[in-house]
């Protein structure tokens, strides 16, 4: 690359010389470049091409059994035991009947295993989807005329009868219900190709941690209050809209009294079972070689239990009821359904995808290797739209599982081809025999997996001691799910965590700076001891970007700290003549300045200072009106005798100065060399030599 010297040091110190940057591509031309790359084809890219999208192409060639193999075995047969259970308890959540979620554990862990990126990440049923699914299923139930207490996973559901025109009169309540949970799903998983597709992996970003955090406590515990009724075995209400949390906790206190007797001990047994089983699992987790599978024995046991005992003929209590086997045959969602839940899909995109990118970033980073964002989002939104067809609902990625699969030995995505085998065996023959299964068990399981989620409060005294900023966006995110609807909730998270983010750079901490002793390095006058001040200099650190929403405050501080509103007395000097007024900076007012050389000298003698250094080392950018901004404040300063110089200017700052005008009309100028140092104590050193020149050119003239 060509170099042309271009200094901007000149006899104090280091000289830099910029590299002459090569002219850039016009956009008719870069377009056209791209285009021509897209469109131009050939064998390498149409194989580079599908090696994108469908990874496994490219790391199945590089597999080697004899050390990947045995743990991916055993960690696909455990994530497949546990699937089976969570499937058909997660099937309440979403209001639908175990058969679809066994569908969707099936078909999203072939076709991840096909496009993730992600070797550890287990994708499908998750139970913060699952709540957001069956609350949209729940309100076009309703609004098609179903009754809203009446649950699916029950004997001789499928019979109902719509009263609504709206829906198709052939068409139950079980088959209405897919029908709006694949619509749903469909749209979701376009969002999510399309986000691919536009690059978009980044804006997963601005959901950050603690949003995420606060959205999975309160969807936990709107979760949780959801399954009560099934643990107490009554029948209530289903609440929709803000307050249904509330809501739905009066109706539990009213129908307590109406509890069914055999849920409550059932419910009681099973998760006394549960939460000791999890307690020892992670206690003695270092000694098990697999997680114990207690969700599994604990469904086997209870179903033969409910089996002999006939505890639905004899005391009432619900069970799932049939669950079929085999496969349906694919069918399209309805475009009129799709446009309903258009709205509906956005957040269930969004929340899909910010918790599939963080996890598999995540593990990535664990482990070493690397994942891309957007093919995350193809994979992920893929495993939407596909099973769509096939009778599945919306999934991502989930932490419990994921975490699981890792502790088990889990080094490929082949892991997930021998859980969807486990999956699959049921389909085919065992689906059947959970038909005793009580609904209170199913609940016990859900509840149980929230554990994880409902320990994050106890997070919520050090985020705060960590940043306040953070711990409001986390408590209102949990606050808003909780009290209004999860859908409120992921957008009231995402309004705070960007009014959280423009709070912290309109109004940055701004300090001044003091030498430490006969060092070159200055710190924080306010913050350490010791510092020696440097006599006529004011070096002022903004910790911040300098731009329009900021800019008052950068200049506040900046008179603030140095005692001088450098704009109000340039002002009033210039509506005055010759009068000099100093504020709230110094005590001398009504001075002569006299002449120009005059006036330079006496300026310090009023405000106390000669020169301002601003420390740009914290300036992450610069627009227009920071330029702006920082023109004026040179010539107020100017106007009273006093140099602003700027010291530690990162190569794009330079660039928008230089642009912006402030340094002159080209670079490399003499403007330029005056007005930019490569560190604080050279501008300071250079400030102090200058005014020493100008006193003695004013003693002798």
């Amino acid at each position: 690359m060509d170099e042309s010297p271009e200094p901007l040091q000149q006899d104090r110190g280091p000289v830099l010389v910029r590299r002459q940057r090569p002219a850039p591509q016009g956009l008719c031309e870069m377009l056209k470049a791209r285009l021509w790359r897209s469109c131009s084809c050939s064998v390498l890219c149409a194989r580079a091409l599908v090696q994108d999208l469908l990874p496994a192409t490219r790391w199945l060639r590089q597999y080697r059994p004899r050390e990947y193999l045995a743990g991916d075995v055993m960690s696909g047969l455990v994530i497949g035991i546990i699937l089976v259970p969570q499937a058909i308890a997660y099937s309440l959540l979403a209001g639908l009947q175990p058969i679809y979620s066994l569908y969707t554990s099936f078909f999203a862990n072939l076709i991840y295993f096909l496009m993730g990126t992600s070797r550890h990440v287990s994708v499908g049923i998750f139970s913060l989807l699952c709540l957001m699914v069956g609350q949209v299923v729940d309100r076009e139930l309703q609004l098609a005329g179903f009754d809203p207490s009446q649950e699916g996973l029950q004997p001789g559901a499928n019979s109902s009868i719509l009263n609504s025109s709206d829906a198709m009169l052939d068409c139950g309540r079980d088959c209405y219900a897919i029908r709006i949970a694949t619509a749903l799903t469909l749209m979701t998983g376009l969002y999510q190709v399309l986000m691919g597709v536009l690059r978009l992996g980044f804006v997963s970003a601005y959901l950050s941690q603690p949003l995420l955090d606060g959205f999975a406590m309160g969807a936990s515990v709107t979760i949780l209050t959801s399954q009560l009724k099934h643990l107490l075995g009554v029948r209530i209400p289903r609440h929709q809209g803000p307050g249904m949390v509330v809501l739905t906790w009066l109706s539990l206190l009213r129908s307590a009294g109406q509890a069914n007797v055999c849920d409550v001990v059932t419910s009681t047994v099973c998760l006394a079972v549960l939460l000791a089983a999890k307690e020892l699992s992670d206690r003695y987790r270092r000694h098990l070689r697999v997680p114990l599978p207690t969700e599994l024995l604990v469904i086997v046991v209870a179903t033969l239990v409910s089996h002999f005992g006939q505890l639905h003929r004899r005391f009432g209590s619900s069970v799932a009821g049939d669950i079929p086997t085999g496969f349906m045959p694919p069918q399209v969602p309805e475009p009129r359904l799709m446009q309903r839940v258009a709205l509906d899909a956005v957040a269930l995109a969004l929340v899909g995808a910010a918790f599939s990118i963080s996890l598999a970033e995540m593990f990535a980073r664990n482990h070493g290797y690397s994942v891309r964002a957007n093919q995350e989002l193809l994979a992920v939104g893929c495993c939407n739209v596909l099973p769509a067809f096939l009778h599945c609902f919306a999934t991502s990625a989930a932490l419990a599982k994921s975490l699981v699969k890792t502790a088990t030995g889990c080094r490929t995505q082949l892991s997930s081809v021998v859980s969807a085998t486990v999956v699959l065996l049921v389909l085919l023959a065992l689906a059947p025999l959970f038909h005793d299964l009580q609904r209170s068990v199913l609940a016990c399981v859900i509840v149980v997996s929230l554990r994880g989620a409902l320990r994050k409060v106890w997070d919520l005294p050090r985020l705060w001691r960590m940043s306040p900023a953070d711990a409001l966006v986390w408590a209102g995110t949990a606050a808003t799910c909780m009290l209004v609807s999860t859908e409120a909730g992921l957008l009231a998270g995402v309004i705070l965590s960007l009014l959280s983010l423009a709070g912290r750079t309109q109004r940055p901490r701004a300090t001044l700076l003091a030498r430490i002793g006969n060092s070159a390095f200055y710190e924080d006058a306010t913050e350490f001891e010791g510092l020696v001040p440097e006599p006529g200099v004011r070096v002022f650190r903004f910790g911040g970007p300098l731009y329009y929403a900021n800019k008052d405050f950068f200049l506040r501080s900046l008179y603030s700290l140095t005692g001088l509103d450098a704009g109000c007395v340039a002002a009033r000097r210039k509506e005055r003549g010759s009068e000099w007024e100093v504020g709230d900076g110094g005590p001398a007012q009504g001075k002569d300045l006299g002449a120009v050389s005059s006036r330079a000298a006496l300026a310090p003698a009023a405000a106390g200072f000669h020169t301002v250094v601003i420390d740009c080392a914290p300036l992450l950018f610069l627009d227009a009106a920071g330029v702006t901004t920082l023109q004026d404040l040179r010539r107020d300063y100017g106007a009273l005798g006093i140099s602003l110089l700027l010291a530690c200017c990162s190569p794009p700052v330079r660039d928008v100065l230089s642009r912006g005008g402030f340094l002159g009309e080209g670079p490399g100028d003499v403007a330029e060399e005056e007005q930019l140092f490569l560190s604080v104590h050279d501008a300071v050193q250079t400030a102090r030599a200058r005014h020493r020149e100008l006193e003695a050119t004013d003693a002798h003239p």
